[in-house]
């Protein structure tokens, strides 16, 4: 069987291998996990089921939701389209078994996805994923077939339970964000839900306020305009020029689910997710003086350990992926955890990457200075950085051996790089080279695609490209 899940659950092209048929096997393998773990008692599990608002998006939620019904569970079924972050604390607010949300996230419009979530709002944990897994062979193996409940039916019998997810998610971020004080800043804004289930958020959130909050791509789009929906500076030139026509203070985009944020100064400069992750942690350590851990990947900004350091923070490193960064969460006191690619999230919320939490966060912070976003970000360059950053994927001929990449590469450690000595490698994630003056170079093989992802970090562009340079010769790559 094709069907396979990776760190957040499953992903494939529409109408290829994301069929009606293959989707409610999945449920009804999920449907299996759920009684096995959380059936036997007098009340049947529940589950939450939301959609974004990719093509057929909604059409395989309630396929979905029919599965799980039938299988005795009560499934609340979103009414609309809405943030995976939305999902994922209703999970915790109806004290669910478990959630799914059907999502290709940040990918290309013609792949679905179905996110499983665990009961405590974040992505299902890998051994909850396997058993899913195992179920999905068993059906073949038996040559069984789904359970499938009428639609009607199952609303009758309120085994499927319609409602909107985001009023109780609205108000949970009103205890996380000073709404008052971005109220007081009157900023103008354009949100940019990049077509995605974002959409709506940023403005009915402020709409109370006396903020003036321009949307834009937040029509039903399937297509997303032909861009994938990822918020990165190439596929916001629209965000760009809404800025300067509105004469906007800020541009926020969250991407195809929300779970991930970018922004765009009113210069119309890019905003990335580690400035973003950077400019909160100084803020919640030094306005709001929050102590504890503070949990990045392997592939963020060395600015997070400099705010940590300056305010005693201890700082936990990870592989790429915010599953590990939720098991930090849920088992430790975290300020702050966070990736390169815009997943973040604080202390106080699901152990989920929240791009719209994250954009509220990022207008509290511009409020509280009463200073210009540029002119915040130059603050915390002069401060902590300067860093300059990039990532380049080099596409290759054929997969590279992680193990072998690695082994090799630690065994050829070149004593400097750039003109800096190498002063630390790691190799939880790929390799990564860390050097005297805190620049850093990381050599990431992918897991299930032929492609090398190099990151580099410096405190100029041209020693980044350097680095980058470097990077590509290391691991002789043949692209």
């Amino acid at each position: 069987m094709s069907i396979r899940f990776g760190t957040d659950g499953w992903r494939a092209v529409i109408a290829e291998t994301f069929t009606f048929a293959n989707l409610r096997l999945v449920a009804q393998a999920v449907a299996d996990y759920v009684n096995q773990e959380h059936g036997g008692s007098d009340q049947p599990p529940e589950v939450v089921v939301g959609f974004d608002t990719r093509f057929l998006s909604d059409r395989f939620a309630i396929e979905t939701a029919r599965v799980l019904a039938a299988n005795g569970i009560i499934t609340w079924l979103s009414r609309t389209d809405a943030p995976t972050p939305a999902i994922s604390y209703n999970i915790v607010h109806k004290k669910a078994a478990a959630g799914v949300v059907i999502t290709a996230s940040h990918n290309p419009p013609r792949y679905n996805g179905f996110k499983l979530k665990g009961g405590y709002g974040g992505s299902a944990l890998s051994s909850h994923c396997q058993l899913v897994e195992e179920y999905l062979e068993a059906q073949q193996r038996e040559a069984r077939g789904p359970n499938l409940m009428d639609y009607e039916r199952a609303l009758d019998e309120e085994l499927i339970r319609r409602f909107n997810p985001t009023n109780a998610y609205y108000e949970h971020l009103e205890t996380l964000v000073d709404i008052d004080k971005i109220s007081s800043a009157e900023l103008r804004i354009v949100a940019d839900p990049m077509y995605g289930s974002g959409r709506t958020a940023i403005r009915a959130i402020l709409s109370r306020t006396r903020c003036q909050v321009t949307e834009i791509r937040g029509e039903m789009n399937p297509g997303f305009g032909g861009i994938h929906p990822e918020p990165i500076r190439k596929y916001l030139d629209m965000l760009a020029a809404a800025i300067q026509n509105q004469h906007a203070d800020v541009g926020i985009a969250t991407d195809g689910d929300a779970d991930r944020v970018g922004a765009m100064d009113g210069e119309g400069n890019f905003v990335d997710p580690h400035t973003i992750m950077a400019l909160s942690l100084r803020y919640l350590a030094e306005k709001r003086g929050w102590t504890g851990d503070v949990v990045k990947t392997v592939s963020t900004t060395m600015m997070i350990n400099r705010i940590a350091a300056a305010h005693g923070l201890t700082v936990r490193e990870t592989p790429v992926g915010f599953n590990y960064i939720a098991d930090y969460m849920m088992n430790g006191n975290v300020v702050i955890g966070g990736e390169e690619s815009g997943g973040i999230s604080i202390r106080g919320h699901i152990p989920e990457g929240d791009g719209i939490l994250m954009g509220l966060l990022l207008l509290e912070i511009m409020a509280d200075a009463g200073a210009p976003l540029a002119e915040i970000v130059r603050d915390l360059q002069a401060q902590f950085g300067p860093t300059c950053y990039k990532r380049t994927d080099f596409h290759l001929k054929s997969p590279v051996p992680k193990k072998e990449m690695v082994a090799r590469l630690s065994a050829d450690c070149p004593p400097a790089m750039a003109g800096q000595t190498v002063r630390e490698v790691k190799t939880f994630d790929g390799i990564k080279f860390v050097l005297a003056d805190d620049s850093w170079l990381l050599i990431r093989p992918s897991g299930t695609e032929p492609v090398l992802r190099v990151y580099a970090e410096a405190p100029t562009q041209d020693m980044v490209e350097a680095l980058l340079s470097e990077g590509r010769q290391l691991t002789q790559t043949d692209v």
